[in-house]
């Protein structure tokens, strides 16, 4: 892990993101490219009815001194961490950035969620996740050292998942940490008895390459509230998902399961693009 971009907006949520990633920075020695996207459009930068080149000139200034006095942040001492300014809020930029700068990871802060309100889907948070090419790190509250023990990477075995099944193992030896590949097993239609679930991972092993992956079989009535419930059985500290990309997170398994997971989780989640 040599490149990780964090999108700064001054909130303290960017501010959790910018602590993970300075953890993770002085563990591999990786540059942190802090990105600032600016609500400057073109008409506004170049019309003459809009604003005076002065002013403009000044709002820019003023953006990069308040950008460059969120950067000085304790935490981030002896980090390097190179700031980047965009002058336009798309963000889809934020990928061509990642691309740009050959970063391994996304990290970005987002609101937590009392259970009523559905905070991350239509956030900026979403939009990254969407655009993202590579994996994208969701941080939920205020974590002064990243120092995960447990990875859980749920999925339903389909062979689209082999991808991110890959990328989601190169995480987990990355962060040196266990990995707990996850199937949830629920009533209905979707039920599988042992010898489907045997015959399914049986299958994509050999898609993998792998003589046998040891995934956990977890029964619960949905796959959000068997995903939840095993990471807290189980103390698990990372929680993996994957994203169709531009589709969102909505066609995870079935419906929208990846927002709900998203979104009502405490831990951090990571998205691996499918």
């Amino acid at each position: 892990m040599k490149n990780i971009i964090v999108p700064v907006d001054f909130s303290i949520q960017s501010e959790n993101a910018l602590k993970v990633a300075a953890s993770l920075a002085k563990k591999y020695k990786a540059t942190i490219f802090a990105l600032h996207m600016l609500e400057l459009n073109d008409a506004y930068i170049t019309s003459s009815q809009a604003a005076h080149p002065e002013q403009t000139v000044f709002l820019l200034k003023l953006a990069e001194k308040r950008f460059n006095e969120f950067l000085s942040k304790p935490f981030l001492k002896d980090v390097n961490v190179k700031p980047i300014i965009k002058h336009f809020k798309v963000f889809s930029e934020v990928n061509e950035v990642a691309e740009a700068n050959n970063a391994d990871l996304i990290i970005m802060g987002s609101h937590g969620t009392d259970g009523l309100m559905e905070i991350f889907v239509g956030s900026n948070t979403e939009k990254v996740v969407r655009n993202a090419d590579i994996p994208v790190l969701v941080i939920k509250n205020d974590m002064e050292a990243f120092l995960p023990e447990k990875m859980l990477f749920a999925c339903d075995l389909a062979d689209e998942n082999i991808n991110a099944y890959q990328r989601a193992k190169y995480i987990s030896n990355l962060l040196n940490v266990s990995l707990h590949i996850l199937y949830i097993n629920t009533p209905g239609d979707n039920f599988l008895s042992t010898q489907d679930i045997d015959d399914k991972i049986a299958k994509f092993s050999n898609a993998v390459g792998a003589e046998f992956i040891d995934v956990k079989v977890y029964n619960d009535y949905t796959v959000e509230k068997g995903v939840l419930n095993y990471a807290e059985d189980h103390n698990i500290d990372l929680i993996g998902i994957t994203t169709h990309g531009r589709k969102g997170l909505a066609h995870f398994f079935r419906g929208s399961i990846g927002e709900d997971i998203a979104n009502h989780s405490v831990l951090p989640v990571i998205t691996f693009k499918i």
